[in-house]
């Protein structure tokens, strides 16, 4: 038996939620005394062997380009055969873009039960409950996983990562697959020097800003903090910002540890992708807008005063 871990990339380069993927695998791995062992598929840059400083102990690398583009179907298939070989009992993914395409794929062709958007480690005392978010994020449920093969995808930011010292065994695999029924014709990289899915700190505007001219104070705060950038979806549909940036219900759905509000009020639907963060800060002139009763800390006032005094003060505390 053994733990089984999706390890996801981009760009060649392994991905943040696939580190606290493998923490959270490898600590399953130890909660039922069996083994964590990773999968990769395509080609990267990356060195692997330095995962072994996270835990774990075992990579199967298919180093083949056809598998360079997520094709879920081809994915699922490859990861299914490892899976059945090494006779994986729990399987873990990141529950990103790439994770919520494969999962539930996995989970029919193995018939394993599935928990997506888990934040805990699970509770394997009297059978295998794990706790996840429910309701867009405004509660949780446990959910009790029985079947043989179980599949979980850890929520991005939920489990800190841990360098528990090791080093890991590579070996080559080569999974036998059909012809991929996907083409890529062509790909175009988001804007945007920080993914939101792996940024630890988020700098987002609303329709408070008054136009895309006004973004400038925006940028600055969330260059110094070294954030990315998000918008409210009025932004976006105004196109003041390109739409990869949309948090929100109908947008991304993210968890920093730090969410910076400006100008917006605080709709449900945007909570709802945002409610996830540790901390959440909101700059308002509203004193009544709906955002401050979620809110962390909350400053009443204008953002074109209060937010390039707060970008002055974070430069000379940081000796800029």
């Amino acid at each position: 038996m053994s733990v089984l871990i999706f390890i996801d990339h981009a760009e060649e380069q392994i991905k943040k939620a696939s580190l606290e993927a493998i923490s959270y695998g490898v600590k399953i791995a130890q909660q039922t005394g069996t083994t964590a062992e990773g999968i990769v598929l395509g080609n990267l840059t990356d060195d692997l062997a330095v995962l072994g400083k996270y835990g774990v102990q075992k990579i199967h690398h298919a180093a083949d380009a056809n598998l360079d583009h997520l094709d879920a179907q081809q994915y699922t298939a490859a990861i299914a055969q490892l899976a059945q070989s090494i006779n994986a009992d729990v399987i873990v993914f990141s529950n990103n873009t790439t994770g919520k395409a494969i999962a539930p794929r996995l989970s029919a062709k193995l018939k394993a039960g599935l928990v997506s958007g888990a934040v805990a480690l699970p509770d394997t005392t009297n059978g295998f409950t794990v706790k996840k978010n429910v309701f867009s994020g405004k509660a949780f449920a446990n959910i009790t996983i029985t079947t043989p093969v179980k599949i979980i995808a850890l929520s991005p930011n939920a489990y800190k990562i841990e360098e528990v010292g090791g080093s890991t065994e590579l070996v080559t695999y080569t999974p036998t697959l059909a012809a991929s029924k996907v083409k890529v014709i062509s790909s175009t990289k988001a804007s945007g020097e920080i993914p939101l899915a792996e940024a630890e700190i988020v700098v987002s505007g609303g329709r408070g800003l008054k136009g895309p001219e006004n973004w400038g104070i925006v940028e600055d705060l969330a260059k110094v903090l070294h954030a990315g950038l998000a918008c409210s979806r009025p932004v976006a549909d105004a196109h003041w910002r390109p739409h990869n940036e949309h948090v929100g219900q109908t947008g991304g759905a993210i968890a920093p540890n730090l969410y910076i509000a400006i100008g917006i009020s605080g709709a449900i639907q945007h909570l709802a992708g945002v409610n996830r963060s540790k901390v959440i800060v909101v700059i308002n002139k509203d004193a009544e807008a709906p955002f401050f009763k979620a809110a962390d800390y909350g400053i009443v006032g204008d953002a074109f005063e209060v937010v390039p005094k707060l970008t002055a003060a974070i430069n000379k505390l940081k000796g800029a």
